[in-house]
C-alpha cells in the first residue's frame, strides 16, 4: 500500500512533479531573467562612465593637452585612444603605447563594442566617438575592463543556481506533504470501503470534522451507506414477509390434498377445490401486488404523465365497488379534478384505498374529490372500528395488517398489508401524499393530496 501511495502515478504523484515543473519554470525564467536584467544594468552604467570619460577626453583635446593627459592614464582597466582619419595613433594611454587602433573609426554618433586587447586576459568595452578638430577628423576610442561586469553576473549566476534546486526540492517536499496530508482521509475513506462487505454495510467511513470537499464526501458516502443499509434490510424483510406469505395458502392448500387422499372417502372434492381456489386467488393476488411494488421501485417517477380526469377515475372504482355490493358507496362529493400521471398507477391507488375501506366498513363507504389551490384532495371514510392512533404510523408499511383477519375471515379474507404501501408508494411518486386523519372518533378516513394538472 505504501509503494501505491507513493508511486508518481498516484493523484500525489502527479500533483507534485506538476507543481515542481510549473515552479521550476518559473524559477528558470525569473532567474535567467535576474542575470540578463544584472548584466545590462552593470553594462549600462560602465557604458554612461565611459561617455563621461569620453567627454572629458574631448574637452582635453580641444584645450591642448592631450598628450599630458593620455600619458597619466596608466590604470590597466582603462584605456584610451586618439586615432587620425587615416588610422594613425596619434596618442593612446600608457598601457596601449605602441599598439595599433583597438577599434575602427566610427561613422557618427558614440559606437560601443566588446574586444579583447593584449594587454590584459579579461575583455574591454570599447567606446568609439568621431569628432571634429580644426577641420581634421579624428576618433576617440576609450575603454574599460569588464571584469566587475563578468564577475559580477557569474556570483548571481551560480548563486541562483545553487538556491533554485533548493527552492524547487523544498517545493517538492512541501508539496508532497501537504497533497499527502490532504488525501489522507480519501485515503482512509478508500480503504474503509474496500474493506466493506455485503453482510457489513452497518460500518461508516471515517469523517474528518472539516467542511471541505473531503468532508462533504465523506458525510455523502456515509449517507449512501445508510441509504444502501435500508434498501437492504427492506428487501430482507420484503423477502421474508413475502416468503411467509406465500407459504401459509401453499401450506393449506397442501393439507387439504393430503386429507383427501389419506381420506379417499371422507373427502369431498368440491370443498377441496373451492377451498383451494380461493387460496390461489389470493396467492394470485399477492404476487401481483409483489410485482406491482417491484415495478414501482425500479422507477423513480410515474411512468407516464398523461391528464387524468381523476374524478373518471373514482366514478369508475364506485361502479365496481356497487356491483360487488359489499358496502353502500357514497359519491356525491365527488366533483371534478384533474391531475398528471400515470393513470393505471392512479387507478390502482384508488382501488387499494376503497379496498381497504369496504373491507373495514360496518355499512358505508364515503367518497369525496374536491380541487383547491393547485391540489387535488382525495378522501375515502369508512364507518368500521377506525385505526388505533398507536398504529397509525404504521398503517402504510409493507406487510403490515391490523385486523385480526389477516389471512382469513372479514368480507373478503383480509388482505395481506401491501395494498396500502402500495398506494404510498405511487401517490408519492405523483408528487403527492396520502395520510390518516387523526381527528376521527370512529371509522377510518384516508386523505390523498396530489398536485393539480394545470
Amino acid at each position: 500500500m505504501a509503494a501505491e501511495r507513493t508511486h508518481l502515478g498516484t493523484i500525489r504523484g502527479r500533483v507534485t512533479v506538476g507543481a515542481t515543473v510549473a515552479a521550476s519554470l518559473v524559477l528558470v525564467v525569473t532567474a535567467v531573467g535576474l542575470v540578463i536584467a544584472q548584466h545590462r544594468i552593470l553594462t549600462s552604467n560602465l557604458d554612461g562612465s565611459l561617455r563621461l570619460r569620453a567627454d572629458d577626453l574631448v574637452a582635453t583635446i580641444i584645450g591642448g593637452q592631450l598628450p599630458e593627459v593620455l600619458a597619466d592614464q596608466g590604470d590597466t582597466d582603462a584605456v584610451a585612444q586618439v586615432v587620425g582619419a587615416d588610422g594613425e595613433v596619434l596618442a593612446a594611454s600608457s598601457n596601449l603605447a605602441g599598439l595599433r587602433a583597438i577599434a575602427d573609426l566610427p561613422e557618427s554618433g558614440d559606437v560601443f563594442a566588446t574586444a579583447k586587447l593584449s594587454i590584459d586576459d579579461g575583455s574591454f568595452r570599447l567606446m568609439s566617438r568621431r569628432i571634429q578638430l580644426g577641420g581634421t577628423g579624428l576618433a576617440i576610442h576609450v575603454g574599460a575592463s569588464r571584469d566587475d561586469v563578468v564577475e559580477s553576473t557569474r556570483a548571481l549566476s551560480a548563486s541562483l543556481g545553487v538556491a533554485v534546486p533548493a527552492l524547487l526540492a523544498a517545493l517538492a517536499a512541501l508539496t508532497w506533504w501537504a497533497v499527502g496530508r490532504t488525501l489522507a482521509p480519501i485515503e482512509a475513506i478508500r480503504a474503509e470501503v474496500a474493506a466493506i462487505g455485503g453482510t457489513e454495510l452497518h460500518r461508516r467511513v471515517p469523517e474528518p470534522s472539516t467542511d471541505d470537499e473531503v468532508g462533504r464526501l465523506a458525510r455523502t458516502m456515509n449517507e449512501m451507506l445508510d441509504r444502501v443499509e435500508e434498501a437492504r434490510l427492506r428487501q430482507q424483510r420484503f423477502v421474508a414477509d413475502a416468503s411467509h406469505e406465500l407459504r401459509s395458502p401453499l401450506t393449506r392448500i397442501r393439507s387439504a390434498l393430503e386429507v383427501d387422499l389419506a381420506h379417499p372417502a371422507g373427502a369431498d372434492p368440491a370443498a377441496t377445490h373451492q377451498s383451494n381456489l380461493e387460496e390461489i386467488i389470493g396467492m394470485q393476488r399477492l404476487v401481483e401486488d409483489l410485482l406491482q411494488l417491484a415495478r414501482l421501485d425500479a422507477v423513480a417517477g410515474p411512468a407516464r404523465r398523461d391528464v387524468i380526469d381523476l374524478d373518471d377515475l373514482v366514478f369508475g372504482d364506485a361502479r365496481r365497488l356497487r356491483a360487488d355490493g359489499r358496502a353502500q358507496i357514497d359519491t356525491s362529493a365527488v366533483s371534478a379534478a384533474r391531475v398528471c400521471g400515470d393513470p393505471d398507477q392512479l387507478a390502482r391507488a384508488i382501488r387499494n384505498v376503497t379496498d381497504n375501506a369496504v373491507r373495514h366498513a360496518a355499512s358505508l363507504v364515503t367518497i369525496g374529490l374536491a380541487e383547491q389551490d393547485s391540489t387535488v384532495e382525495l378522501t375515502v371514510t369508512d364507518d368500521g372500528p377506525g385505526i388505533p392512533p398507536a398504529q397509525i404510523e404504521r398503517i402504510f408499511d409493507r406487510f403490515t395488517t391490523l385486523d385480526a383477519a389477516r389471512t382469513h375471515g372479514g368480507k373478503d379474507g383480509g388482505g395481506v398489508g401491501l395494498g396500502l404501501a402500495i398506494t404510498k408508494e405511487i401517490v408519492e411518486r405523483h408528487g403527492g401524499s396520502i395520510v390518516v386523519d387523526p381527528s376521527r372518533r370512529s371509522g377510518a378516513r384516508f386523505v390523498v393530496r396530489l398536485p393539480a394538472c394545470p
